[in-house]
């Protein structure tokens, strides 16, 4: 069983900044190992992926948010991060965690407004 539990969501206006985080627990869960994903939802489309880290910190970017949108990681804190710098009004979203043996966190909703 892992938990996931994002927070740094909130409103900001076109070009603004935020910094997402997803921290994990659970026994057994070995985070260091793993990849990990940021997805989002818009309203009314489906679920994106957004970024991914590998467990020798390579990651990886969804175009649209490339050189706008960094994704790091803590080993020590079980914890992956998206900063989210340049924002845009098509980045508003609930932004989810995802951790490949499949589990979601509850999501946190950025809105930017324009």
């Amino acid at each position: 069983q892992v938990e996931l539990v994002e927070s740094g969501g909130g409103l900001v206006q076109a070009g603004g900044s935020l910094r997402l985080s997803c921290a994990a627990s659970g026994r057994g869960n070995i985070f260091s190992i793993k990849t990990m994903y940021w997805y989002r939802q818009a309203p009314g489309l489906q679920r994106e992926l957004v970024a991914a880290i590998t467990s020798r910190d390579i990651p990886n970017y969804l175009p649209s948010v490339k050189g706008r949108f960094t994704i790091s990681r803590d080993n020590a804190k079980n914890t992956v991060y998206l900063q989210m710098n340049s924002l845009k009004p098509e980045d508003t979203a609930v932004y989810y965690c995802f951790d490949p043996s499949g589990y979601w966190g509850q999501g946190t909703q950025v809105t930017v407004s324009s």
